[in-house]
């Protein structure tokens, strides 16, 4: 199998190369590769790239997350969120090839207090949520076999995220205040790679051998349930008893409004997993077996 990978450098990106590798050849591109063209925000020239790799695969793991700055160069987002998956799906159904692509709890409105599944009503409230609908909605309707996977609040351990904020502030302060009424689950980068290559290979052998087509949408997250503080806490709980001295005596609750931002977040990032465990037999393990590798690796 001939796979291109693009946004190699991303967090899931990063994972992919790993994960996939045992699957075929990876061709993994970045925005800034010079031989082939990963650049989202030119998806003219996704199409030329595509032609030029051939290949059986298609894995998307760029996007323009930057939420807040998505607000002010609306455009940007679009082209790289949904005009660049567009173009990907069209060249996908037109050579027959699998495209994998990411999408967010974002896409959904954030309202009530339980899990929505992959049929519930979507209501963006931010342009990253719109763009990144937008990018779905011209998956499926390309009629390209697709896995569209909508996960939430995903960290790696490579770079920043927010344990390594939460572990450095409450190295510098006494008190922290951290947002206790948006719920979801912390979901590895490791955890998405290793759910995409497990995914894909029952996917087209299953295609390959009979007319049952696993397409679709599915919702990707870890198990289980937090908020951010209780996150935060979980975090700072157990690095202090892997022997991090840590400055922070007290962690207090706060709501959204005590963080104002130019997009609005969703409270209720709840996703049911149910289709995707059912339907390729796998388990989702709970958030807190993630972050704790993911801190033995940081600290």
């Amino acid at each position: 199998m001939k796979i291109l990978l693009l946004g190699q450098g991303g967090q899931v990106g990063w994972e992919l190369q790993r994960a996939l590798a045992p699957l075929g050849e990876v061709v993994g591109l970045d925005h800034d590769s010079t031989e082939l063209h990963g650049d989202f925000s030119r998806p003219e020239a996704l199409a030329a790239t595509v032609a030029a790799v051939k290949p059986d695969l298609i894995v998307n793991a760029a996007a323009h997350t930057a939420v807040d700055k998505a607000e002010s160069e609306p455009e940007l987002a679009r082209a790289i969120n949904a005009t660049a998956p567009g173009v990907l799906a069209r060249c996908a159904a037109e050579t027959g090839a699998w495209l994998v692509h990411y999408s967010t709890d974002y896409v959904f409105d954030g309202s009530g207090e339980t899990a929505r599944d992959e049929q519930a009503a979507t209501g963006p409230l931010s342009v990253y949520g719109q763009t990144k609908l937008e990018g779905e909605e011209l998956i499926r309707a390309s009629g390209c076999r697709h896995l569209i996977l909508r996960t939430s609040w995903v960290y790696a351990a490579r770079g920043g995220n927010f344990a390594r904020t939460m572990l450095r502030l409450a190295a510098e302060r006494e008190r922290l205040t951290v947002i206790d009424d948006q719920i979801g689950a912390p979901t590895g980068a490791d955890l998405l790679a290793d759910l995409t290559a497990q995914m894909v290979r029952t996917a087209m052998s299953t295609a390959a051998g009979s007319d049952l087509d696993l397409s679709g949408v599915y919702h990707a997250v870890a198990s289980g349930e937090t908020s951010w503080h209780g996150y935060a806490s979980f975090v700072i709980e157990r690095a202090r008893q892997k022997g991090r001295e840590l400055k922070v005596q007290t962690i207090d609750p706060v709501p959204t409004s005590a963080f104002p931002t130019p997009a609005q977040r969703p409270h209720n990032s709840r996703l049911s997993t149910h289709k995707l465990q059912q339907v390729f037999g796998l388990r989702l393990p709970p958030w807190q077996q993630g972050v704790e590798r993911m801190l033995t690796e940081i600290l």
